[in-house]
This record gives structure tokens, C-alpha cells and sequence, in this order.
């Protein structure tokens, strides 16, 4: 197991095993609630991206993202890639295609939440393939 440098003062948690399958590279999910807002520490080693995915909802939903370490990347489908950095908070609407991770030279850390809504569920699709990654600066 790699060992995970101090990165904020939110636990890391554990090797994110259960949704491996859907992450290039390693990951570490800690639940912090799951009361009210669903709240997740998603920390993410160098080069390390989720797959495409889609936050689905009849009424309300989606995701919101708070970077808490380093930097990462969170695309929107038919959008440029948004850089994302400590402090930064983004918002991704309900049944909109995206993915996010890591930047190739820096862990990143960002707090996940589930906005709640009416028929919500997760899809997720393939993945952010290499050659789509490397053009990112």
C-alpha cells in the first residue's frame, strides 16, 4: 500500500477499493457524514482520474466540489477541463456527463457532495483515456 503524504487536516480513510474499477491510478475515500449533505474526502495520488460518470436526478441532485489540497481537473462534457485548486469550489449539475482527478504532478484532495434530490443515481461510463489526459497542461 502507498503510503499517503500529510495533505489537510481531513482524513485521508481508506484505499478507495469498492470503486477502484471506475478510477485510473490509486484513490482514498473517508466518509465525514453522511448526514443531511452526503460529505466524502476523495483524495487522489498524481495522474489519478475517475472515469466518466453522471450524476442523474429527476429533482435537484448533482455534485459539488470543494478542493481542499493540491490541484486536480473536473471536465464537463463538450467543455474545456477546469483547473482546480485549494479553496476552489465547483459545481456540477444534475445529468451532466463529467469526470475529475488529480493533475499529473500533484496529489489532490476534494470534498464530495451528494446534492440531494428526487431520483437520484450514479452512472458511470469509461474512462478519461490517456491520450485525452496527456494534452492537459
Amino acid at each position: 500500500m502507498k503510503e499517503v503524504p500529510k495533505l489537510s487536516d481531513f482524513p485521508v480513510g481508506k484505499p478507495n477499493d469498492a470503486y477502484a474499477k471506475y478510477f485510473i491510478g490509486q484513490s482514498w475515500l473517508a466518509p465525514l457524514t453522511t448526514e443531511q449533505v452526503p460529505t466524502y474526502n476523495v483524495t487522489f495520488e498524481p495522474r489519478c482520474r475517475n472515469n466518466w460518470h453522471i450524476h442523474h436526478a429527476q429533482k435537484g441532485g448533482g455534485q459539488m466540489l470543494i478542493c481542499v489540497y493540491g490541484r486536480g481537473w473536473v471536465q464537463l462534457e463538450g467543455e474545456p477541463a477546469h483547473e482546480l485548486k485549494g479553496g476552489e469550489v465547483f459545481n456540477i449539475p444534475p445529468n451532466v456527463k463529467h469526470w475529475h482527478g488529480a493533475a499529473k504532478d500533484s496529489w489532490f484532495q476534494h470534498l464530495s457532495l451528494e446534492v440531494p434530490g428526487e431520483g437520484t443515481s450514479n452512472e458511470w461510463l469509461e474512462p478519461v483515456t490517456d491520450e485525452v489526459y496527456d494534452k492537459l497542461p
